[in-house]
């Protein structure tokens, strides 16, 4: 059974690319959606459940840091890992990012193998070829 995406960013060309590195990674996949923002993302949440959410942090109408907190909120979802994918990759902002309910956070640009590696961390997924 494969893991199930939602991609949360506000450029279709980036969601299209991180749609291809998760094929590229040998990651199976069972099921990838997409939202161009934090809003759209709740409102999938709301009749999709996903295994982990990947989203950027500077998005138009709701960024990735208000989306967090917001799941945060919701005894539903508080539990639902998210990873960041972002350009922005200062300490600070990660160490922020993570300390909001983050459970990952991948530096673009990024490798299809570094991709997959944290979303198995996060899920608590081991590789049996390592």
């Amino acid at each position: 059974m494969g893991v199930s995406i939602l991609i949360v960013d506000d450029s279709a060309v980036m969601r299209t690319f991180i749609r291809r590195v998760l094929d590229l990674s040998g990651l199976e996949t069972s099921q990838c959606l997409e939202a161009a923002n934090g809003a759209e993302a709740l409102e999938a949440l709301q009749a999709h459940w996903v295994d982990v959410v990947l989203t950027d942090i500077n998005m138009p109408v709701m960024s990735g840091e208000q989306m967090i907190r917001r799941l945060q909120q919701s005894a539903v979802l508080e539990s639902l890992p998210v990873i960041v994918v972002s350009t922005d990759s200062t300490e600070a902002r990660m160490r922020q990012m993570m300390e909001l309910g983050a459970r990952g956070y991948v530096k673009k640009p990024f490798q299809p193998e570094q991709l997959r590696r944290e979303i198995e961390r996060v899920l608590g997924v081991c590789d049996a070829t390592g």
